[in-house]
C-alpha cells in the first residue's frame, strides 16, 4: 500500500519579494546614508517630542514635527516612531496654547 504526497502548487507571487530584496541590496551607498539620516530624524524626533512635553515645549513641539516629516519624507524605515513624534510635536503645541491661554503669556511656572 502506497500513498503518494501530492504537493499543491505555490500560487504566490514571489517576483515582488525578489523585486524588493534586490533592490535594497543594490542600493546606492548616498540611498543607504539618507535612509540611515532618515532613521535618525524619526528617533530623534520621538525623543524631541517627549522631552518637549516637559521642558521647552515652545522650541521642542515644533521641532519635533519638523522632524518627523523629513524622516517620513526621506522614507525611514521607523514610520511609527516618526509618527509617534509627530503626534508628541503636536501635543507639545497644544499643552503651550493651553498654558498660554490659562496665564496669558509665554513663560510659567509649575504651581506648588
Amino acid at each position: 500500500m502506497s500513498t503518494a504526497l501530492t504537493r499543491t502548487p505555490d500560487t504566490r507571487d514571489h517576483t515582488t519579494a525578489r523585486a524588493t530584496a534586490t533592490t535594497t541590496a543594490t542600493a546606492t551607498p548616498a540611498a543607504n546614508a539618507r535612509r540611515k539620516d532618515a532613521d535618525g530624524a524619526a528617533v530623534a524626533s520621538f525623543i524631541i517630542g517627549l522631552l518637549g512635553t516637559v521642558v521647552f515645549n515652545i522650541v521642542f513641539g515644533p521641532l519635533a514635527l519638523v522632524l518627523g516629516v523629513v524622516a517620513l519624507v526621506r522614507g525611514t524605515r521607523r514610520r511609527g516612531r516618526a509618527a509617534l513624534g509627530m503626534a508628541l510635536g503636536a501635543i507639545d503645541v497644544g499643552v503651550l496654547a493651553v498654558l498660554i491661554s490659562l496665564h496669558q503669556n509665554i513663560t510659567w511656572t509649575p504651581g506648588f
